[in-house]
């Protein structure tokens, strides 16, 4: 790199590193996406020094207090473009280093990283940092209730599980309606998801995880039970 990040350069670098690994590391994701086939380790190690770079451009220009968007969105829009699944992997890394720069009017850019090349690993990558988020700016919440609507199981998967690791923060209302707007699917990633948010809240408040799965026992599938419960003892009639 020189004095600026160049991402041509990172593109470029990503590349070089084609290895025999590409096969398996698509067939690992049900051959949802090709791979380079750079793993993750090296993937972060080639990524670090432009990462480096773009947080001291961040810095200054949030210092600054410039206009400008401080995230770089032209180039997560160009790297989530190119169809090799490491790319997609760097903008969710940049995203999760960059998460203190998001604003609110960044939701729907983020919901369409969620919604296109949608598979579990981008996704769970993405929900910390919408966590975050929509932690920071409460008004958003609704927006997660408004998700757990939709048609879209990726966006379902993301209004649970976005609370993941809140523990006593955690919006039990919001958690609640979530969950209920998800209720008597039969779709795996929705229905793993669901156990697994109630599973995490469980280290919390067991209680009151035992409580939401009885009362809503008809609605809640055999595998959300499972994973929910999977700390504790609780039988399903």
């Amino acid at each position: 790199m020189k004095d600026s990040v160049n991402t041509d350069y990172l593109m470029e670098e990503m590349y070089d590193h084609r290895s025999e690994d590409a096969e398996a590391m698509a067939k690992y994701q049900r051959n949802q996406f090709p791979f380079i086939g750079i793993k993750s380790q090296l993937r972060r190690d080639i990524f670090k020094p432009y990462l480096k770079e773009m947080k001291r451009v961040a810095k200054v220009q949030a210092k600054d207090n410039t206009d400008m968007d401080i995230i770089d969105w032209a180039f997560v829009k160009a790297f989530w473009d190119l169809p090799e699944r490491e790319f997609q992997y760097i903008v969710c890394d940049y995203l999760k280093e960059m998460k203190k720069y998001l604003q609110p009017d960044d939701l729907p850019r983020l919901k369409t990283l969620i919604v296109q090349k949608s598979w579990w690993d981008s996704v769970d990558a993405l929900v910390k940092t919408i966590g975050y988020l929509v932690h920071k700016n409460p008004d958003l919440k609704s927006e997660m209730a408004v998700w757990s609507s939709s048609d879209n199981i990726w966006l379902k998967r993301t209004s649970m599980i976005h609370q993941l690791g809140m523990k006593e923060e955690t919006d039990v209302d919001l958690l609640a309606k979530t969950c209920e707007n998800c209720l008597y699917m039969r779709e795996f990633f929705v229905n793993k998801a669901m156990g697994w948010i109630l599973r995490d809240y469980a280290k919390t408040d067991q209680t009151w995880v035992e409580k939401f799965l009885k009362s809503h026992e008809k609605g809640i599938s055999n595998l959300t039970w499972k994973e929910a419960s999977k700390h504790f003892f609780l039988e399903k009639t």
